[in-house]
């Protein structure tokens, strides 16, 4: 199976699981000029693609695949509350997946350390662009580089976006974010479920930390 097939086949099952958790999505709509399939897998191919410009990568699904997408319709849909709202459910669906093939094969970077098999291990860093010319800027008319924050499962080497801090219109600082969404996930997962993030030294709050031991989160 060719690269760009595979792409597609695993962009039909990420879909295919995110809808079987919820019958009635609330970001389930059709879309004939650019149909939601079509927009999760031309993000995974400009991810992978040596392009520099969006528009160059869609003039090369016209002149090299035969698929012409409407521009105005594709750059909105990047500004899309619902849009957004479906890659976060079909991201955690195509993680599991990669995750589940990569146990499959016995992918266990550590399997030497006995004492780590009930945890998940992240290393977690904050990764920030430069905004583009086009972006949205604050209220003080500034533009900040935008970010999110990544982590590595440290098991299977799998690198998967975990918060965003900023879309570049407001200054936030990565510690922040994290400790919101570490908070946040604490309050509604199972204290079973160990986990242990891999921070450098910005993180380093050993009294915040302290209290999200109840919750199985440890740094």
């Amino acid at each position: 199976m060719k690269l760009r097939e595979h792409i597609t086949q695993h962009c039909h099952d990420s879909m295919a699981r995110a809808l079987l958790l919820d019958r009635h999505p609330l970001w389930k709509r059709g879309c004939s000029e650019l149909k939601d399939i079509d927009f999760v897998r031309l993000g995974l191919l400009r991810c992978i693609s040596t392009e520099d410009s969006r528009r160059n990568v869609l003039q090369i699904t016209k002149d090299i695949y035969g698929q012409q997408l409407p521009l105005s319709t594709y750059f909105k849909s990047l500004k899309s509350a619902r849009r957004t709202g479906m890659l976060q459910v079909i991201e955690k669906q195509s993680y599991q997946l990669h995750c589940a093939t990569l146990q499959a094969q016995g992918v266990d970077y550590l399997k030497i350390f006995p004492e780590l098999s009930e945890y998940t291990v992240e290393a977690v860093d904050g990764r920030f662009i430069d905004h583009v010319c086009h972006a949205k800027k604050g209220i003080n008319g500034r533009a900040y580089n935008a970010g999110f924050i990544y982590t590595m499962n440290l098991r299977n080497g799998l690198l998967r976006p975990l918060y965003h801090v900023t879309n570049g219109a407001i200054r936030h600082h990565e510690i922040t974010a994290l400790r919101n969404y570490i908070e946040k996930q604490g309050e509604e997962k199972s204290p079973s479920q160990k986990h242990i993030y891999i921070f450098d030294k910005a993180a380093k709050d050993y009294a915040w930390w302290d209290g999200q031991k109840p919750y199985g989160e440890h740094i």
